[in-house]
């Protein structure tokens, strides 16, 4: 396979280099992550859990929970239209105050079970009004009028009426709808979605996501996708961020790593997601279980649950190795490689996994 052309960097919008995050003292829970979404492409960042994939989204939220700090690396935001240096924003940098100017406009983010994150006494209308009138400045009627373009934009039906409804009235993917609106509204750079369709059943998923795709082609928006769901990656994201333990263990583009995936670890999760074989009705499992957060390993990280695993791979640290197709992977095993999964590219949101 040849190397893909080179995408221009007046494209890229998100920058994660070298990424460190430590919980407590010195408990390194995030180690060396580095990845990059451009204007217009859907980023699917997957693993178990535990693996680190939120404690990366929500460094670059500037959001990690209590006792959570980033130790290391860059994070910085690019400009959608400029490939100027001083035009990207070093977000590890910033102060409380500068992540005014950010946080909602410039990157913003849904989440699982959107109800939590909505006041269960205002009107979902005046939520959004109230983001608008502190993102961009309008006024209140303004503010409104804006709020029910939105409401329509992101599909809900009958939207001068919904704006006066409350949370408790809507079903959960009305909720996600309205929660996408609020994050669209300031026409942020970077959508971070985290997990943002597991609650919801399968029809309503392939909405959402419908809808975030329309996104991006209308509005250029870069998607990050955090999710546990195969068949959402494949239906969904350009590329995919394998992460394990803490770390990246392979990444490219969503077809091919899927087709034929280049580290053991991804090629577990796709025999157990059951990904083009839905009639297969034994359960495989991935043996063992992921290392305890921040636990050291002499050698790679997934050694112990491997079936290609032999005395090398626990003499020292597997750097990240870029293949010559310009795929990455985390392994010893030669570059070229890759075990091909049967139809693994070819599914169907909501199918089983």
């Amino acid at each position: 396979m040849s190397r893909p052309p080179e995408k221009s960097p007046a494209a890229l919008v998100l920058g994660v280099e070298g990424l460190d995050v430590s919980v407590g003292t010195d408990v390194r829970a995030v180690r060396d992550v580095s990845l990059e979404v451009r204007r217009g492409e859907a980023v699917g960042l997957v693993g178990e859990s535990g693996s680190g994939k939120t404690l990366t989204c929500r460094s670059v939220l500037g959001v990690l929970p209590q006792g959570c700090r980033v130790t290391g690396g860059r994070i910085t935001l690019a400009a959608a239209h400029d490939d100027h240096d001083h035009d990207q924003t070093e977000l590890t940098a910033l102060s409380r105050k500068q992540w005014d100017a950010v946080r909602g406009r410039r990157v913003a983010a849904v989440f699982q079970d959107p109800a939590s994150y909505l006041n269960p006494s205002l009107t979902v209308g005046r939520q959004l009004a109230e983001q608008l009138r502190v993102g961009q400045g309008l006024s209140r009627t303004q503010a409104r009028t804006r709020a029910v373009e939105l409401f329509a934009a992101v599909g809900l039906h009958r939207p001068a009426d919904l704006y006066h409804q409350y949370p408790h009235e809507l079903s959960g993917g009305m909720l996600q709808r309205v929660l996408i609106a609020i994050a669209v509204s300031c026409a942020p750079e970077l959508l971070i979605a985290d997990e943002a369709t597991t609650a919801l059943d399968v029809v309503i998923q392939a909405e959402i996501l419908e809808l975030l795709r329309t996104l991006r082609e209308e509005r250029g928006l870069a998607l990050l996708l955090v999710t546990h769901d195969l068949a959402v990656v494949a239906e969904t994201c350009d590329r995919v961020v394998v992460m394990y333990a803490g770390e990246i263990v392979e990444d490219g583009p969503t077809a091919d790593v899927l087709a034929a995936p280049a580290h053991p670890y991804t090629e577990a999760l796709l025999k157990v997601a059951s990904l083009g074989d839905w009639g297969r009705r034994d359960l495989e499992i991935i043996p063992g279980r992921p290392p305890l957060t921040g636990a050291e390993a002499a050698g790679c990280r997934f050694a112990d649950r491997c079936a290609y695993a032999n005395a090398a791979c626990g003499v020292g640290p597997v750097a990240l190795r870029t293949r010559e197709d310009g795929r990455r992977s985390r392994c010893l095993r030669p570059l070229a490689a890759a075990a091909p999964v049967t139809a693994a590219a070819e599914t169907t949101v909501g199918a089983p996994v």
